[in-house]
């Protein structure tokens, strides 16, 4: 005996072995077409039957479903309930064979706009109005299966739909995986075998891997776009206004930055003070800070464009801005005017040390006499031309003074870092058999294509030092005064080990790897909102003194303070491995500009990860896993992935050489 049975929504026959029970209870042991071992009840049978073999009968059921006329057998069903074998004698007439009522238990069964299921073998047919509903939604359904055909087949031959043209990053980045333009795009992709997009640039709706990998990126954190609105800024009778109001600092500050640099947020000044006898007494060390701090409010149209942003987005080739372009114009310490400046001045002596309790803090406007250029300078600075009385270069004699002072606050901070466990850091230029660092990217469009330069630059050099002594100073400096005055800000922490050790909080705290006891951001406040938000609490400081806790913009124990230096470390978190994902990305660009494979010689660093001696390409090389660190070898690179931003490497030679050290060894978070 066979019997016809439902198990997970399909039609089925099983062949039994033995029965049990009688009437309501009996109960079979059998086995299903596809050999599987089951028993069933009477309650779960719809159809017993001796002949034909089960088989044939599926078969043959299986080809009549597909001609059912669902609407006739609709229209032949009674109003109430019924089962399967009435049913079929109404359809097919009384003498239903075994096939035909099996075919019509798989058409009823997958019917449910006709019919609604009221248990195993029986159903009702659905009311007039929801059968009609239920036809215009397989309808349409229908034809948006016909419609997602056609754009998969669009797509398959390399065709983008133009109908999709404007949702395709959407369909990209943040699909909604239950639109037929997702289906369909999803299986172009299966058909293809193609990642999501390896398929968008081969039929055409993104231009090339750099559009797929910069395009992820600000949908993800520049939803909005990444150009400000137009309309937010600062008018310029405030900015005059702002301006007119500070004392003009009687110095002439010089700022120091690379070519490229467009937000010039900081600048020194030397000024040489007089003793009791009217003789030298010593320098007066200015570090001007530009102040759009002056001009935004807390909570104000750009604040609020800055809090989102967080800092400005550096990579190769480009940049996104904290700010609008039109307020870093205003702001920037651009040569050539006063420019409103929040300075903290120390005093030092003719050798150079801090004169004791000789820091104070101005809000000002201060006159800019130079932007140094390092390109134009960084080589005719040297100790020898700083000691010459000849005028070899702009500001000797400043610079001379600068330097000085500066070799003493890095001993200083090398001190502190000795006591805190941690090695010297090296003055001076690093071994320059160690591998390089710091990199400029010069992107250049070279008959219709780009085409990147990768230079590296040494640091270290004396008009480094200078620059970030100082700037490490001031903001050693600036933590101090909050933190003596009891101003809440964001300190910038390093503490122990593991992978939170250097972080963003609103209270003071160490920075270990620096030598000092307070460090707070404040140096760059046109790039990072964090130096923003220490700016404001500053110039309530500079101008209220010990009163600043009751006008400051985030008083003691402002929660606020916490959130924004969570999302600030989130957000340059973020935005620092979005600029080493684009710098590996041109990296591969620079090997892919030779002919390939190209043959580069790399360093073991650790656990097979491998470094390009002349780019800052790493590279996973098991081969070298077993090798010492700073193992040299010769590799050869035969491919290269532009979307997975990954390279296919053979190890051509491999030679020892003596360990060096690295910036990676000593490299300290600031």
């Amino acid at each position: 005996m066979h019997l016809l049975y439902e198990e997970g929504g399909d039609i089925k026959i099983a062949t039994v072995h033995s029965a049990s029970g009688s009437g309501e209870t009996e109960s079979w042991q059998a086995s299903s077409l596809s050999g599987k071992k089951i028993k069933l009840k009477a309650k779960e049978v719809w159809l017993r039957f001796e002949k034909p073999e089960p088989q044939s009968v599926m078969e043959e059921a299986n080809a009549l479903s597909k001609g059912i006329d669902l609407q006739l057998l609709w229209d032949c069903a009674p109003d109430e309930e019924f089962g399967l074998v009435d049913v079929s004698q109404e359809y097919f007439g009384a003498q239903a064979s075994i096939s035909q009522q099996v075919a019509l238990a798989i058409a009823l069964q997958g019917a449910p706009v006709f019919f609604r299921r009221k248990g195993r073998g029986h159903f009702q047919r659905a009311p007039l109005e929801q059968l009609q509903a239920g036809l215009v939604a397989l309808e349409r359904k229908q034809k948006e299966l016909e419609q997602q055909t056609v754009w998969q087949e669009e797509l398959v031959s390399g065709k983008f739909p133009e109908t999709l043209m404007p949702i395709a990053k959407q369909l990209l980045f943040s699909p909604d995986k239950n639109t037929s333009a997702y289906k369909a795009f999803i299986a172009a992709c299966a058909a293809t075998g193609e990642s999501p997009a390896q398929l968008m640039i081969r039929c055409g709706a993104i231009d090339s891997p750099l559009d797929y990998h910069q395009g992820f990126f600000l949908k993800a954190h520049f939803p909005m776009g990444a150009n400000h609105n137009e309309s937010i800024q600062l008018d310029k009778d405030t900015y005059e206004a702002t301006l007119a109001q500070l004392p003009l600092a009687q110095v002439q500050a010089f700022s120091i930055d690379d070519s490229g640099t467009t937000e010039i947020d900081d600048a020194l000044s030397v000024t040489t003070l007089a003793d009791e006898k009217g003789e030298g007494g010593g320098y007066r060390i200015g570090v001007h800070i530009a102040a759009p701090g002056l001009s935004i409010s807390k909570d104000d149209p750009l604040d609020q464009v800055a809090r989102t942003r967080m800092s400005t987005v550096y990579f190769p080739g480009d940049k996104i801005t904290m700010l609008p372009h039109s307020l870093i114009q205003q702001f920037s310490l651009d040569e050539g005017a006063p420019r409103p400046a929040l300075s903290i001045y120390v005093d030092i002596d003719q050798e150079g040390r801090i004169i004791d309790n000789s820091l104070q803090l101005r809000v000002e406007k201060v006159p800019m006499a130079a932007n140094l250029r390092l390109e134009d300078l960084e080589h005719k600075v040297t100790e020898e031309s700083l000691l010459s009385n000849a005028d070899g270069f702009p500001y000797r004699h400043e610079l001379s003074i600068l330097w000085q002072a500066a070799k003493l606050l890095h001993a200083g901070r090398q001190a502190q870092r000795i006591v805190n466990g941690l090695r010297p850091e090296q003055l001076g230029l690093i071994d320059p058999n160690a591998l390089a660092r710091d990199f400029h990217f010069q992107i250049q469009e070279v008959d219709g294509s780009k085409r990147v330069e990768i230079t590296p630059r040494q640091r270290g050099s004396i008009l480094d030092t200078i620059v970030a002594e100082w700037m490490i100073y001031c903001n050693s400096a600036s933590g101090r005064l909050l933190a003596e005055h009891g101003l809440p800000g964001l300190f910038r922490t390093q503490k122990g080990w593991g992978p939170l050790r250097t972080r963003m909080q609103a209270t003071p705290g160490p920075h270990e790897g620096l030598g000092l006891e307070y460090y707070a951001w404040c140096t760059s406040p046109l790039r990072r909102y964090s130096d923003l938000v220490n700016q404001w609490q500053l110039i309530a400081l500079a101008k209220h003194g010990v009163t600043a806790k009751m006008v400051a913009p985030f008083p003691p124990r402002d929660a606020t303070l916490m959130g924004i230096a969570a999302d600030f470390d989130a957000s340059y978190q973020a935005y620092g491995e979005y600029q080493d994902r684009m710098e590996k990305y041109w990296c591969l660009r620079w090997v892919m500009q030779e002919s390939m494979p190209r043959h580069v010689f790399v360093r073991h660093l650790k656990e097979g990860m491998s470094r390009v001696e002349e780019i800052p390409l790493h590279l996973p090389i098991p081969e070298l896993a077993t090798h010492p660190r700073m193992t040299r070898a010769e590799v050869a690179i035969l491919s290269v992935d532009l979307l997975q931003l990954s390279a296919e490497v053979r190890v051509v030679h491999i030679d020892s050489i003596e360990k060096q050290s690295t910036p990676e060894d000593d490299a300290t978070p600031t």
